[in-house]
């Protein structure tokens, strides 16, 4: 799971939003730090940026980058310690940044916050090394004895809160090897290359470490593990709060388990560290003393500021992994006796779980974060419960934190309730794993068995006492009628077309119905990202949402288009430039919707950008803004248009991660992020010019994506990413899929065709986490009314006409009408890539007429039947919105 969201749940019970996006006044005063109010001489400058407060001279030119000092604070010192900043810096015209309050320091060093930015209160900009080193010794001397979680990315000086790290000072970007775009910095050569930011200290090969590090270089080796009487084997896993490792006793060889904790780090929302965690988890696991399936508690100690709970290794693995290895649902059909064995499987786990929990309660204890995770199973079949550091004395009446979402009891289960909530989950979960829904409406848990039953062979009652531990309503029979929710209001997603348009108003009401036109900051609730990518684009913003709307038919209010034109030519430093993820998918989006002046003018200033330095990709990359820019050419009659897609062709056409079958070191495959983009592109062109040079090339960027994926044993056909494998539209199978299957219609490659089988079979699985359209059961849905236009079979409709039905697992209300899910599964979104435009667009394509489908990816349709052969200055839109 995604920890990052947990944050954006905060302030909205709907929908992701900013933590203190609904704080007062009052309140965003009571977070600000007193040093804020500090009045700044004449000659300087004090702005926000995102997350922090900026306070610069007004004249002073920083340089490109260099050394820079990172102060840490803890909640309760960093008044002081900023009052100390400004004392110091001030007066000696130092450049500086500070975290714009209290929620934002405690938000960076939560348990799952990035560990490689964890812990940085303030950053100060020495104009050189010797401001720098006069500024360590003096600002370090006042700072002395001051406490903060320590910066895994920096080399600590002294024994402070002061920290080193060779970065940048000025805002770059590059492309880095996994395709992202990240902070940059020049090399000696004065090639721009990634900023690392990773939580270990690294210094660049081209930079020279100042002698008067050397001491606190010494200070962070000299600590090593020899110290203490266990042999680190493996790390499991890292969190904000420490590690997790396998280790072995030097004396007697028994295998153990290390859990660490780092003090002032990995904060819960009541402002718990990881070393008052550990120290309460090791008192738990003294009183659970000789429970079976409890780990043994074997030693606890400290080193280097660290502690450590020493406990018995268990040989075994979670829950959720041997879950995933077994579940049925994951293939294309289920086999009766199959689902029997996995059925008496569950059940066996279900029950030594309850069990377990049993005995907890017995000793006064609410485990109180029970969930796939924290649950092994050893290879004989034996199940163990693992992490206590959230568990409590029943009495207490303690709230658990850090709680797996999918298993969270409601506010108003208590005591040893938290975990009989959670136990009623854990029964839905073995066979319908989507409990997290349940936190939007505990009608889904009705719908939820009403599926298993049909599938999975299960005991009388089995599914009734977890529906009656959920929803507290005491039903317990289907004969029996259940009472009435939002969700028997809202209509049920199928097959036949004739329930098209009612579908599509019950989509358009619930997107309307959360529009924000007021805000600044979004027009439409969405994934994370567009706190973080903008809420323009495409796959997270406004633009995206509006060419859905237009292409089902839906009508909006004008002013949304004129919020979409205003907020484009004023963008934010988030704002990107690609097709899918930035300025370029807004400017498609304008064009679209009939504003051609701000699309020009929008795309004026893309190109002036410095493109070329973008990756290949068609998410944010190059293959996204040559589409762009060929319907551009197309739409407007435009020529210089063309001229700069053929720019970005040649570029492609000698990308090694592109133009060779052997070559070409990129990380990724698929649609948005993978090779597959730049053969769409590379088609079009062929489409639009006969050359076939442009079809070879198609082909070699295709055969690059096939190259990253594997045919399981099923059939199916995945991008294999190493530790998993994916079928999605964004990363996995399909989205080659949609692209191979258009690429077949100029040469029927025997081999591609195989290939194009292979992925059709991957959409045939019967459950998926999401719903949504990148990463969920939209995007196969929309995969396969694709496939059905340009290779259309008896199969291919049976897997979409079921797929279309297993949708409404992820239904849910809201105003009236449908809505589903976004990532994570815990709020709702109304974006493409991940909400209720994505599905919207979806079933347009699969149950609508003439739809373009998703902007500038789908095949062209048969001249006279394509609305893509409308103008595309928005003249269809118009007309709809004069009915």
């Amino acid at each position: 799971m995604d920890k990052r969201y947990d944050v954006y749940c905060l302030a909205d019970r709907y929908f992701y939003d900013l933590p203190d996006r609904k704080a007062t006044a009052d309140e965003l005063a009571k977070l600000a730090f007193a040093a804020d109010s500090i009045k700044l001489p004449s000659g300087w400058i004090k702005f926000a940026k995102e997350d922090w407060t900026v306070c610069n001279p007004l004249e002073q030119q920083l340089p490109m980058q260099g050394w820079k000092i990172h102060v840490s604070a803890t909640g309760a010192n960093a008044d002081a310690v900023l009052e100390s900043v400004y004392r110091y810096c001030v007066p000696r015209e130092i450049s500086f940044k500070y975290l714009s309050g209290r929620h934002v320091l405690k938000n960076r060093n939560l348990k799952y916050s990035d560990r490689g930015s964890s812990g940085k209160f303030i950053t100060i900009y020495p104009l050189d090394e010797h401001i720098l080193r006069t500024t360590l010794e003096e600002l370090g001397k006042e700072l002395d004895g001051q406490e903060g979680p320590y910066i895994l990315s920096d080399l600590r000086w002294g024994n402070g809160p002061l920290y080193v790290r060779y970065g940048g000072f000025i805002e770059r970007h590059c492309i880095s090897e996994t395709g992202a775009l990240v902070g940059a910095i020049e090399d000696d050569h004065g090639t721009l290359v990634p900023d690392r930011r990773d939580p270990v200290f690294h210094v660049p090969a081209w930079v020279t470490v100042p002698k008067f590090f050397a001491p606190h270089v010494d200070a962070r080796k000299s600590g090593t593990t020899n110290d203490i009487p266990y042999t680190v084997e493996r790390a499991v896993h890292f969190s904000n709060a420490g590690g997790l490792y396998e280790a072995r006793h030097r004396e007697s060889g028994r295998k153990v388990i290390l859990k660490e904790a780092r003090p002032h780090a990995g904060l819960t929302m009541d402002s718990a560290d990881a070393v008052h965690r550990l120290r309460h988890e090791r008192d738990i696991l003294e009183r659970l003393k000789g429970i079976t399936g409890v780990p043994e508690l074997i030693d606890y100690f400290e080193w280097g500021g660290h502690h450590f709970l020493v406990q018995e290794f268990i040989e075994g693995e979670t829950l959720s992994k041997t879950f995933a290895l077994r579940y049925p649902l994951n293939e294309g059909e289920t086999d009766p006796a199959e689902a029997a064995r996995y059925t008496e499987w569950a059940l066996e786990v279900s029950r030594q779980t309850e069990a377990i929990v049993a005995e907890i309660h017995g000793r006064g204890i609410v485990f109180g974060d029970l969930h796939p995770f924290n649950i092994l199973v050893s290879e004989d079949g034996k199940v163990y419960l693992i992490d206590y550091e959230v568990a409590s004395d029943a009495e207490a009446g303690v709230k658990p934190s850090l709680v797996n979402p999918a298993f969270a009891a409601p506010a108003d289960r208590v005591g040893f309730d938290h975990d009989h909530y959670a136990l009623g989950c854990l029964r839905l979960s073995l066979f319908m794993p989507l409990t997290t829904l349940l936190r939007h409406d505990f009608g889904k848990a009705h719908h939820f068995v009403e599926y298993i039953r049909q599938v999975f062979p299960l005991p009388s009652g089995y599914l009734d006492e977890a529906v009656e531990r959920i929803t507290g309503t005491g039903w317990t029979s289907p004969a029996r009628s259940r009472p009435e929710t939002a969700l028997d209001r809202i209509p049920r997603v199928t097959a036949d077309p004739e329930q098209w348009p009612r579908l599509r108003d019950a989509l358009g009401r619930a997107i309307l119905c959360s529009a924000t036109p007021s805000r600044d900051d979004r027009l439409f609730p969405g994934d994370i990202e567009q706190f973080h990518t903008g809420a323009l684009n495409l796959q997270h913003g406004a633009a995206g949402v509006l060419l859905a709307l237009l292409d089902a038919g839906v009508d909006f209010p004008h002013e949304y288009r004129i919020w979409l034109a205003r907020r484009a030519l004023t963008p934010r430093p988030q704002d990107r430039l690609g097709l899918y993820d930035g300025m370029h998918g807004v400017a498609h989006a304008l064009l679209r919707l009939g504003d051609e002046d701000t699309a020009r003018e929008l795309l004026a200033v893309c190109l002036k950008e410095q493109w070329e330095l973008l990756g290949t990709d068609l998410k944010g990359g190059l293959a996204g803004i040559g589409l762009n820019l060929l319907a551009f050419s197309e739409g407007t009659g435009d020529t210089q248009y063309l001229r700069a897609a053929e720019l970005i062709s040649d570029r492609l056409g000698t990308a090694d991660s592109v133009a060779t079958t052997s070559g070409g070191a990129h990380p990724h495959a698929g649609l948005m992020r993978g090779s597959s983009g730049a053969a769409l592109f590379f088609l079009r062109l062929y489409e639009r010019t006969g050359d076939r040079e442009y079809l070879r090339l198609s082909r070699t960027a295709l055969e690059q994506d096939l190259r990253r994926c594997v045919t399981r044993d099923n059939g199916m056909m995945h991008v294999n990413e190493g530790w998993r494998t994916m079928p999605y539209l964004a990363t996995g199978s399909v989205g080659i899929g949609l692209v191979l299957d258009q690429y077949l219609r100029h040469d029927a490659d025997e081999r591609l065709v195989t290939a194009s089988d292979a992925i059709a079979r991957a959409a045939s699985s019967q459950f998926y986490v999401q719903s949504d359209l990148f990463n969920g059961r939209a995007g196969i849905i929309l995969y396969l009314a694709e496939r059905g236009r340009t290779r259309p079979s008896e199969a291919g409709r049976a897997y979409l006409d079921r797929q279309l039905g297993l949708l409404n697992l992820h239904a849910l209300s809201y105003e009236d009408g449908l809505a589903f899910p976004g990532e994570m599964l815990m709020r709702l979104s109304m974006d493409l890539a991940t909400g209720n435009a994505g599905v919207l667009t979806a079933l347009a394509v699969a149950l609508g007429r003439e739809h373009p489908g998703l902007p500038l990816l789908s095949a062209a349709r048969p001249s006279g039947t394509s609305k893509t052969s409308r103008p595309v200055h928005g003249r269809g839109s118009a007309d709809r919105e004069g009915r």
